[in-house]
């Protein structure tokens, strides 16, 4: 049996993260979980953050199913953070796959072009977002090292706090919405 691969699309918005994601997915004939189909399908012009965590988790479980069943997996998150990337990472490797970090960059120029271009000829698959916004995201990404993107530096020990990597997954990306954060 071949070792399944998870690719984890990681960048801020309007890089290039969906494309590559629908190439990966046919190239490497892989499902292509998108979180932003998913908040698109079930709320429409909201952007709930707390529900984006809540599909983003239960799109993780799917992922990780499919690897355990030997089906390659593309993640097409921001992923933002390096504890989210080293908890899949591990998930992974737990299961027996391989992980394949793909980061996407663009000049702020690049970003709001693309931006302006969506929303021209595709509002129904964006939600609007601000120079501001974009600056703000900007500052806030950890980009991969090296080291995350071609796989030859450890996966880092969970945070304070967390046990395991599981546990910290399951804190990170909930497995239901609270009745008070429901639209």
């Amino acid at each position: 049996m071949r070792r399944p691969t998870l690719f984890l699309t990681v960048g801020l918005p309007c890089t290039g993260k969906t494309t590559a994601a629908r190439r990966i997915e046919i190239e490497q004939a892989a499902l292509r979980l998108t979180k932003d189909e998913w908040v698109k399908a079930l709320y429409g012009p909201e952007n709930p953050p707390s529900a984006g965590d809540v599909i983003e988790g239960r799109l993780i479980q799917i992922g990780l199913r499919a690897l355990e069943l030997g089906t390659n997996v593309v993640l097409d998150y921001g992923l933002w953070s390096r504890d989210e990337r080293s908890a899949l990472r591990r998930a992974a490797a737990d299961r027996g796959a391989r992980v394949e970090l793909r980061y996407f960059d663009a000049t702020p120029a690049e970003q709001r072009r693309r931006r302006d271009q969506r929303q021209a000829e595709a509002p129904d698959t964006t939600w609007p977002m601000s120079d501001d916004e974009l600056a703000e995201w900007a500052a806030t990404i950890e980009i991969p090292t090296p080291g995350e993107l071609d796989g030859s530096e450890p996966i880092d020990d969970p945070p304070p706090g967390f046990a395991t990597w599981d546990a910290w997954r399951r804190h990170r990306w909930p497995p239901h919405l609270a009745a008070s954060e429901c639209p």
